[in-house]
């Protein structure tokens, strides 16, 4: 009996792993094209369900374990990636921390995807959204279970993708892939702050346990603020503190389900999780706690604020979950963090019944909406601001959205109009969308519009060769070298094309500066 009691820790990697089984199952259903029809939605449903729920039988197997003996602490499963000197031990933190928030998250999960199967009877996306959940189960267990950092990185990426996958659910709705567009995009910040972080403990202290990342005295004021720094930001970014706190409203795209387990309940308590476990990290940068303090009291008065203009369920319970999760930010930069985990789970709980219960509560309404109080609505500069929600969304847009849509217009552009004329497929369009500044043939003769000095010369030469080719060269021929110079001709006004644009042009000049030093 003692030998089972102590190999019972060992197999904790079951738990992240069990629901990433469950959404191979699904994916391997819909290869095998059995996802179609209503009988194909019970086995999809009970394949997450089971994996789950075994999840879950498992973590409290694991919590009366530590009832009865007290908590395993570390465990070591063995190396799941070495390189040189590097080194990745398959580890899981055991502690009076992630055991009942592992559990909880579990079992929230597992009420959510009980619920789903008759709230999504008959949706097209019925088996997608069952992978979507799988994943991010599969993700929010490792991220609470993880021993490393390295460990918790990847289940903060996979939950990471299925929320993507999940806001951009009606993914023929442009509002939902934007939204879910917004949403990485934001996230891919924090990321980046949480290699940061990886890398410095790698550096500096030579490993990414947890034990030995939180317990490193040997770190100064200044090291222990840098590398607690980077995950700090992945913090800000997961759980929508300022200044990326748009992207979280944007995100009720997707099914009620996911908006319960995702940003109700469990996504964006990430972020507390992590500064909580970085507890003994955090006290060693007193500045950077107060930086926590002050952008959590910052996202506690934009979610208020923000609310009181909201006229339906699903929108003021969100502004409301971003309230309280500002509140946890701020108990965790006044040093509160016994607090803050207290107040995550009784709010996971409560905002996940919350949203479970949402589509009933417009049934249950007899009249309009609460209007918002004489105080606010009365200040209308104030009111409109709130209502604008202080216009973080239209700077978040114009920082990262806008840019990345452009880009990736050009690189469909460059695929459609020079690398399939290279391999010999049809062009998707008759004229190239980076031949013309606005998209449109405004004129058979105008084949780039620029600006500035330097457009209006690339402006006129391209004019000039177009004119050149059209009028006096190809006017008749149908000879080998009137194919080939069209070819050469096209490729040559795609790439002046490009270079009028002036993001190019810029990136021409750097690059040759770079050369030339």
């Amino acid at each position: 009996m003692n030998e089972i009691l102590e190999l019972a820790p060992q197999l904790a990697w079951l738990i992240p792993l069990l629901p990433l089984l469950g959404a191979a199952g699904i994916v391997l259903r819909i290869l095998a094209g059995h996802d179609k029809g209503d009988l194909a939605e019970k086995p999809t449903a009970r394949i997450a369900l089971f994996t789950a729920g075994t999840a879950l039988l498992l973590l409290l197997g694991l919590d009366a374990l530590a009832l009865a003996q007290g908590v395993p602490g570390q465990i070591r499963s063995g190396d799941w990636f070495a390189s040189g000197a590097i080194v990745l031990p398959l580890s899981f933190t055991l502690d009076a921390l992630s055991l009942p928030i592992a559990t909880l998250f579990a079992f929230i999960a597992v009420i959510t995807l009980q619920f789903s199967r008759n709230y999504l009877h008959r949706e097209r996306g019925f088996h997608r959204f069952f992978l979507g959940m799988c994943l991010f189960t599969a993700g929010i267990l490792l991220i609470v279970l993880a021993g490393n950092v390295a460990l918790t990185f990847v289940g903060w990426e996979l939950a990471g993708v299925s929320s993507w996958m999940l806001i951009g659910y009606a993914y023929d709705r442009p509002t939902a892939s934007v939204n879910a567009l917004r949403a990485i995009l934001t996230n891919r910040i924090g990321d980046a702050g949480f290699i940061l972080g990886i890398s410095l403990a790698f550096i500096w202290l030579g490993t990414v346990e947890w034990p030995a990342l939180l317990h490193a005295n040997q770190l100064g004021t200044l090291s222990a603020g840098l590398l607690a720094l980077g995950f700090v930001v992945a913090a800000l970014a997961k759980s929508a503190q300022v200044p990326f706190s748009p992207w979280i409203a944007r995100a009720l795209e997707g099914p009620t389900p996911s908006s319960a387990i995702f940003y109700g309940a469990l996504m964006v308590h990430a972020g507390v999780y992590l500064l909580v476990r970085l507890e003994p990290l955090l006290r060693q940068a007193p500045a950077l706690m107060t930086l926590i303090a002050l952008l959590g009291l910052l996202t506690a008065l934009y979610g208020y604020f923000s609310g009181l203009t909201q006229t339906d369920v699903k929108s003021a319970l969100m502004f409301a979950t971003t309230t309280q999760v500002g509140l946890m930010f701020l108990a965790c930069g006044l040093g509160w963090f016994t607090l803050a985990a207290w107040h995550l789970g009784l709010h996971a709980s409560w905002r996940a019944y919350q949203f479970l219960a949402s589509p009933s509560y417009m049934h249950l309404m007899g009249g309009p909406t609460r209007a918002a109080p004489a105080w606010f609505s009365n200040r209308q500069g104030f009111y409109t601001a709130a209502l604008q929600r202080f216009w973080l969304e239209n700077l978040g847009d114009w920082l990262l959205v806008r840019p990345t849509r452009q880009l990736a217009r050009d690189v469909r552009n460059l695929d459609d109009h020079v690398v399939s004329r290279l391999v010999g497929l049809p062009e998707s369009a008759g004229v190239p969308a980076f031949l013309v500044a606005s998209g449109e043939q405004r004129d058979k003769d105008k084949i780039v519009r620029g600006s500035g000095l330097a457009g209006a010369l690339l402006e006129w030469v391209a004019l000039k060769l177009h004119h050149f080719e059209s009028r006096l060269l190809l006017q008749g021929g149908d000879s080998r070298l009137s194919r080939m110079l069209d070819h050469i001709g096209s490729y040559l006004l795609a790439m002046e094309g490009l270079l009028s644009q002036p993001r190019y042009l810029l990136l021409l000049i750097m690059a040759t500066l770079v050369v030339i030093l």
